[in-house]
């Protein structure tokens, strides 16, 4: 029989809404923080884990990360580490816009990019993503073992871990990512092996709908906040 202190909880956290009028796809760029709604769902979901065993909190090194962190950490009076291996995910078109509609994809300059969506050829290999995200996942579970850890990433990052996890092939159309702002994708382990994977949305409620997981992307919509998700 397997005793509570076999069972440690991660919790891979995407950070809330970036302040980002322009619709840029961010990526690694410094600069990007929370819009006000953003905050406002970082610190739902601390009050969302307020009463959990959370002994470790660790973001991404990106100030949206850090940003979205800082309240769970706090809840909980633990310092806030970083973890380089949390980062987004690099991308050849960070810097530009390139979103629907735009017209990115019949710019005759992009295509050379676009000629192998399973590696992908425009950004980090997806198998370079799973090594460096399962270290950071093994990590935290090595800090948090008995107790809960949480893990603030980025989209791509988190839902290419999950599907490895999953056993589900790398490469996947964006849109149906189940992976929205400031949403829980938690790692269940009994000893060191994974023996499940939940998803929640805490804050669900101040989530854009057409940034829902499963949403159809609207050409032109921001939604209720300053911002768009792009680069996330």
């Amino acid at each position: 029989m397997s005793s509570s202190t076999d069972i440690t909880v991660v919790h891979l956290m995407r950070h809330g809404e970036v302040e980002n009028p322009d619709g840029v796809l961010y990526g690694r760029l410094p600069g990007y923080h929370l819009s006000e709604l953003g905050r406002q769902m970082a610190d739902r979901v601390a009050e969302h884990l307020s009463s959990r065993d959370v002994t470790y909190v660790c973001a991404s090194p990106l100030e949206r990360a850090q940003e979205t962190a800082t309240p769970i950490a706090k809840a909980h009076g633990l310092d806030l580490a970083t973890d380089e291996r949390l980062i987004e995910a690099e991308n050849t078109f960070q810097g530009k816009t390139f979103g629907v509609g735009d017209g990115a994809l019949r710019r005759p300059g992009n295509w050379k990019y676009l000629v192998n969506p399973m590696k992908p050829s425009w950004g980090e290999p997806y198998i370079d993503q799973v090594v460096r995200m399962m270290g950071a996942l093994d990590s935290a579970k090595e800090r948090a073992r008995g107790h809960e850890a949480v893990l603030v990433s980025h989209q791509l990052p988190i839902w290419i871990v999950r599907s490895y996890v999953e056993k589900r092939r790398l490469w996947h159309d964006p849109r149906k990512r189940q992976c929205t702002l400031a949403s829980l994708t938690t790692f269940t382990y009994r000893g060191d092996r994974i023996v499940s994977v939940g998803y929640s949305e805490p804050a669900r409620d101040l989530v854009p709908a057409h940034l829902l997981a499963g949403a159809k992307p609207v050409r032109g919509q921001q939604g209720k906040g300053q911002g768009k998700a792009f680069g996330a």
